[in-house]
């Protein structure tokens, strides 16, 4: 799995920008969770899609971006989230164990 760290506000209009280009996807991870730990080694065991960014926020770092997303892409806080990014929008977002890389995979083909 090839992540990119979400690591900066700033970031996001780049999310949104690139996402004309290539879906992109978010996974808001908090470390201390053992459901959120559970979500990102489900991703991690299987195969990411092609052609997709994916970034990884460490929730307990970086809580600003956490709602700097929330408002940017109008979407409910969650912790695990995944979401998929198509055309500058939040088209697809999942929680908790529904987050599966065969959905994101689905969202972003």
């Amino acid at each position: 799995m090839d992540w990119k760290n979400l690591t900066s506000i700033d970031q996001l209009d780049a999310i949104a920008t690139e996402s004309f280009n290539l879906p992109q996807v978010l996974f808001k991870h908090s470390t201390r969770c053992s459901i959120s730990s559970m979500a990102l080694n489900r991703l991690e065991s299987n195969t990411a899609p092609q052609g997709v960014d994916f970034y990884l926020l460490d929730l307990l770092q970086h809580r600003d971006i956490s709602a700097a997303i929330a408002e940017k892409f109008k979407v409910h806080h969650e912790s695990p989230q995944v979401l998929v990014i198509i055309n500058g929008e939040c088209t697809y977002d999942e929680s908790h164990m529904g987050i599966s890389m065969d959905e994101i995979a689905a969202q972003t083909a």
